[in-house]
């Protein structure tokens, strides 16, 4: 009996501390979920993000926002060729610089994708890990609404980088592979994206929760 006792000693504030836990993460979910049915305008920029998040993370874009000292290439986000890196700025290394390659538009001809100032996207801005694997949906929009890390942007900046800036709009026009075959664009179209962005900032830019 009093080994018994002894036992519910030792498990019973174990089961209190897991039943409060769940408790914080079911209120939790239950308060974002609340919070979306009675703000329209939230969801809505909720949902939007997650248009955006899907093109930030489709190859074209994640490609130049990587987290290590290379870009990648191709669908499959495999390691650029002839051990490109990315230097101290981005651009490359005085001997291999990536404009020394890519040009000022795609050569189709040899299947080298090119825009103006073809380069890196700062480490700051990186949307997958060390391991090439994609950062999460909150992970992505708090870099990306980080100021201190986008260049100073606010939502207004933001919706203008998406719809003007010419590495932006690349993706929608990355030319051939060597092969000659049509390289893949985002899942949105270029338009669908910037309405997405829009609707996005005007609720406010929220991000989801989670890390």
């Amino acid at each position: 009996m009093l080994a018994n006792h002894r036992l519910l000693s030792l498990v019973f504030p174990l089961m209190v501390v897991a039943f409060v836990t769940c408790l914080g993460l079911s209120t939790g979910a239950g308060t974002e979920r609340a919070a979306k049915a009675a703000d329209p305008k939230l969801a809505d920029g909720l949902a939007a993000w997650e248009q955006v998040y899907s093109v930030l993370t489709s190859p074209r874009c994640i490609n130049c926002h990587t987290a290590t000292n290379y870009p990648q290439q191709g669908d499959d986000r495999h390691r650029h060729f002839a051990n490109v890196v990315r230097g101290p700025a981005d651009r490359g290394v005085p001997a291999l610089n990536c404009v020394g390659c890519h040009q000022e538009s795609n050569a189709d001809s040899t299947g080298v994708p090119g825009g103006p100032d073809w380069h890196l996207a700062p480490l700051s801005m990186r949307w997958q890990d060390t391991n090439d694997r994609a950062l999460s949906s909150a992970a992505v929009c708090r870099t990306v609404t980080d100021k201190s890390r986008n260049e100073n942007m606010d939502g207004a900046a933001l919706l203008r980088h998406h719809q003007e800036a010419a590495l932006v709009r690349w993706a929608w026009n990355p030319g051939r592979r060597p092969d000659g075959t049509m390289r893949s664009s985002p899942p949105l179209s270029h338009a669908d994206f910037v309405d997405a962005t829009r609707r996005w900032v005007d609720a406010g830019t929220p991000c989801p929760r989670g890390r």
